[in-house]
């Protein structure tokens, strides 16, 4: 079989050169954006609302604390603190364990950042200090 013959000179105009850049560029962005949109849009807050992050509080926090070890007298009560907006979420719950020692949570999210964080006392002793996730949510975010 006689070898290949390639034109010595390709020739491309001005219009077809513009079309071929046009489509490069637009591909260029296009994979830009997604890259972006993929990187920047992973962290996402567990509870997009004070309601939400209130309601789950009582369980996911009693979760963690049975994780460890602790167990409940009765659920903990959630209530919002003072200042909270809808770009800065906070609650507060309390409650006491089986053995008779006070419970505190201390949840907070925060819009702009994109992070929840949790701190738990037991008897005035932190079990949990600023963690991310709790309980059933902390599998959520490994997964």
């Amino acid at each position: 079989m006689p070898p290949l013959k390639l034109p010595a000179r390709l020739k491309v105009g001005r219009r077809t050169a513009l079309i071929i850049g046009s489509a490069g560029l637009l591909v260029l962005v296009a994979v830009g954006a997604g890259a972006f949109l993929l990187l920047s849009g992973r962290e996402e807050l567990t509870y997009k609302t004070q309601a939400a992050l209130r309601n789950a509080l009582p369980v996911t926090a009693a979760a963690e604390l049975h994780k460890r070890g602790v167990t409940l007298a009765s659920p903990l009560k959630c209530e919002d603190l003072p200042g909270w907006t809808k770009t800065k979420m906070r609650v507060s719950c309390r409650g006491t364990t089986s053995d008779k020692r006070p419970v505190e949570v201390i949840a907070s999210g925060e819009e702009r950042t994109k992070k929840n964080y949790y701190t738990i006392l037991v008897g005035g002793r932190p079990v949990v200090e600023n963690a991310t996730c709790l309980g059933a949510d902390c599998a959520k975010e490994e997964g």
